[in-house]
């Protein structure tokens, strides 16, 4: 480009596909996931709070460090941070897929969010660097975020291909040659950009707090939830409120805030961020459900179960194409509402599912779910943006991905901790006779214990384990549905309470790009 106010040339649209590359891995990261838990379960045994943390430990530090890393990238060069990203996103990677036992992969875990969160704040604000001329700008943005919805749909296809010919910690490895190329590429493509702006001491203490305050609370909801009541865990949890509160206090006071707190006075802001968090609550905590039903229950395998979830994606199509096409006509209130009481009838008839149910009634139950809360999310964007003052649009943005996430992960972490929970309690004294000692604490952990375990037993007694695993799981999932049920119901009276002072085509102005 000649000039900042000029058009993107050849060099920023190729640079504009270095920087699309890590967002499908990191979206990718989560679906890929799914698919691989009956297996690691198998292989390396971990127990159902163990078995949690492998699928959150990612997404809660990605969450609890975007808005840490999107400032420290305006401070050292947000290209210098997508490099620093894309090196620790390799070896973690690499410590994933070759992790001996329970312990090291959720450390590996936790080194691939800590990466992730450095790569992800990085390339959105690099677009907004490279791409000056709104029209250009819109495209490249709404490339962004198309890539973030086919990661979130390819993610399980490619898991289920790689599980079904290779051993579960290949599932991790299709970031590496990824990342390598951002590594090779970067320094050729892409600008370096560091604010001037941005004055004063980075909020160390404000970043230290703002992810002590997740990992306790969240610790100690889960671990209560599935082992019961024990001295740590019930520590831990009003540990992270105090936490919780010191970070406030602290972002309050600070000279040099990593989140200015007036941006949720603004009460369109608000009621976006809230949206989009519970629909991704919702969405993403019933998905791992869904997963391990199509395995686990009905018996697929990792592919034959990707493929099938792809079905789902069908309603989700349509419930954005129907809401973006009413969003002229319609209020973004009844919009929301509408969205969020379909959502609600997705999980009534989760409800219903049973161990032999057809396969038809899951796969509409999880259309329906996905359908009526991804509409809801059609909106949010622009609304988080706009509402904020143009200057602060990039913490606004910020928080509203880091929001988005945090949903994500927390959804993951209580409708599985409440579906681990009554899996534990319905198997507690009703395992088969025969059943006794380590097979016994395997099956009882996780269903995916249980299916190893009953492999091994002879004659009908592995039968019946299965069978009575199976229904124990269900159970499990009929009370994580009606969870999800009462969440859904209070997130329709929210944004019709939140978002009713909207007209149903509120007056547009330019769009300013969303940078964290």
């Amino acid at each position: 480009m000649t000039a900042t106010t000029g058009r993107a040339g050849r060099r920023e649209w190729i640079g504009l596909a270095v920087l699309l590359l890590p967002t499908l891995v990191l979206t990718m990261d989560m679906g890929v996931l799914f698919f691989a838990v009956p297996y690691i379960s198998t292989t390396l045994a971990p127990s159902g709070t163990q078995q949690l943390w492998i699928m959150d430990m990612y997404s809660f530090l990605l969450a609890g460090l975007l808005i840490t890393m999107g400032s420290l990238g305006d401070r050292i060069g947000r290209r210098r941070l997508l490099m620093i990203g894309a090196t620790g996103f390799i070896g973690a990677s690499l410590l994933a897929a070759w992790s001996h036992d329970a312990g090291q992969l959720i450390a590996a875990r936790a080194l691939l969010g800590t990466a992730g969160a450095t790569v992800m704040p990085s390339t959105l604000a690099l677009i907004r660097n490279m791409f000056h001329d709104p029209r250009q700008r819109q495209v490249a943005l709404g490339a962004w975020g198309g890539i973030l919805t086919a990661g979130a749909t390819l993610g399980p296809v490619a898991g289920g291909l790689l599980l079904d010919h290779f051993w579960w910690g290949s599932a991790f490895l299709p970031a590496v040659p990824v990342m390598a190329l951002v590594l090779l590429t970067a320094p050729i493509l892409l600008p370096e950009y560091r604010s001037t702006a941005r004055g004063g001491r980075f909020d160390l203490l404000g970043a230290a707090l703002s992810l002590a305050a997740i990992l306790p609370l969240v610790y100690g909801v889960k671990t209560l939830a599935v082992e019961g009541w024990s001295l740590l865990p019930g520590l831990a949890v009003p540990a992270g409120l105090l936490l919780a509160a010191l970070f406030v206090l602290r972002q309050r006071t600070a000279a040099d805030p990593l989140l200015d707190l007036s941006l949720f006075r603004i009460r369109t802001f608000s009621g976006a961020i809230s949206v989009n968090t519970i629909a991704m609550f919702a969405m993403m905590g019933f998905s791992l459900f869904t997963s391990q039903y199509l395995q686990l229950v009905k018996g697929m395998s990792p592919l034959t179960a990707s493929l099938w979830s792809l079905v789902p994606s069908v309603g989700v199509g349509a419930a954005v194409g129907i809401s973006s096409a009413l969003a002229g006509r319609v209020r973004p209130a009844t919009l929301m509402s509408g969205g969020f009481l379909i959502g609600a009838t997705g999980f009534a008839m989760m409800t219903q599912v049973g161990a032999h149910s057809p396969l038809a009634l899951v796969l509409t139950a999880a259309g329906v779910l996905a359908a009526g809360t991804v509409g809801t999310m059609t909106m949010t964007a622009e609304m988080v943006v706009s509402a904020a003052p143009v200057e602060q649009a990039g913490a606004a943005s910020a928080t509203s991905e880091t929001a988005v996430e945090l949903g994500s992960s927390l959804g993951i972490a209580l409708l599985g901790a409440a579906g681990a929970a009554v899996y534990h309690h319905r198997l507690d004294g009703a395992l088969p006779a025969g059943v006794e000692g380590e097979a016994a604490r395997t099956a009882q952990d996780t269903l995916g214990g249980a299916v190893h375990t009953a492999a091994q037993l002879p004659g009908t007694l592995g039968a019946d384990l299965l069978e009575t695993a199976r229904t124990a799981f269900t159970d499990g999932l009929h009370v994580a549905a009606v969870v999800g049920l009462v969440f859904a119901l209070g997130a329709a009276l929210l944004a019709h309470r939140l978002m009713r002072h909207l007209p149903a085509a509120a007056p547009a102005r330019p769009a300013e790009p969303a940078t964290v």
